[in-house]
C-alpha cells in the first residue's frame, strides 16, 4: 500500500497533528516495505536518508503514528513486531508457521467472530490488523496435515 493513496497529513491535521519532515520520512521507509517491516529496517531506511535520525527518534515516531492509528503493528513471530501502513480499512493476515507464507484478508472475513465474542462475553476487541498464524494449504498437504 502507498502512503500516497490517502491524505495522511490531512489526517493528522484533523486531529491537531502536523506532519512534520520526520514522520513524512518513516512514513515513507515504512512505504517502501509495501507490507510488513521491522525497526531494524525501517531504521536502516530512514538513516541513509537522514543520518541524523536516530533510533529513539524512528521508535517514538513509530508509537506516535501507531497511536494516531496510521500505522499498525503486530507481532509476527515470538518477540518480532513488525509495522505496516494503516490505510483506509483494516485488515488481517494469515502466515503459515512452516513456510511463512502470508496472505492478507479483510476484515469482513473476522466480523462475524468478533460480533459473537462481543455477544457472547461482552468484550469489543480492539481488531484492526491481527496475524493468525496456522499452516496453508500446501503445507497442510506436504506435512500430511
Amino acid at each position: 500500500m502507498s502512503h500516497n493513496t490517502w491524505d495522511y497529513a490531512g489526517y493528522l491535521r484533523d486531529r491537531g497533528y502536523r506532519m512534520t519532515p520526520q514522520r513524512q520520512i518513516i512514513m515513507d521507509a515504512i512505504c517502501e516495505a509495501q507490507g510488513h517491516t521491522t525497526l531494524a529496517e525501517i531504521l536502516r531506511r530512514v538513516q541513509a536518508k537522514a543520518p541524523a535520525v536516530n533510533q529513539a527518534t524512528v521508535y517514538r515516531t513509530l508509537h506516535f503514528l501507531h497511536e494516531t492509528g496510521l500505522v499498525v503493528k503486530a507481532e509476527i513471530n515470538p518477540g518480532e513486531i513488525v509495522y505496516e501502513l494503516a490505510g483506509q480499512s483494516p485488515h488481517h493476515h494469515l502466515l503459515c508457521r512452516h513456510c511463512h507464507h502470508e496472505i492478507e484478508i479483510d476484515a469482513e472475513s473476522l466480523a462475524v467472530l468478533q460480533q459473537a465474542i462481543q455477544a457472547r462475553h461482552g468484550f469489543a476487541i480492539d481488531a484492526n490488523h491481527l496475524v493468525l498464524t496456522g499452516l496453508c494449504a500446501y503445507c497442510q498437504h506436504e506435512l500430511g496435515g
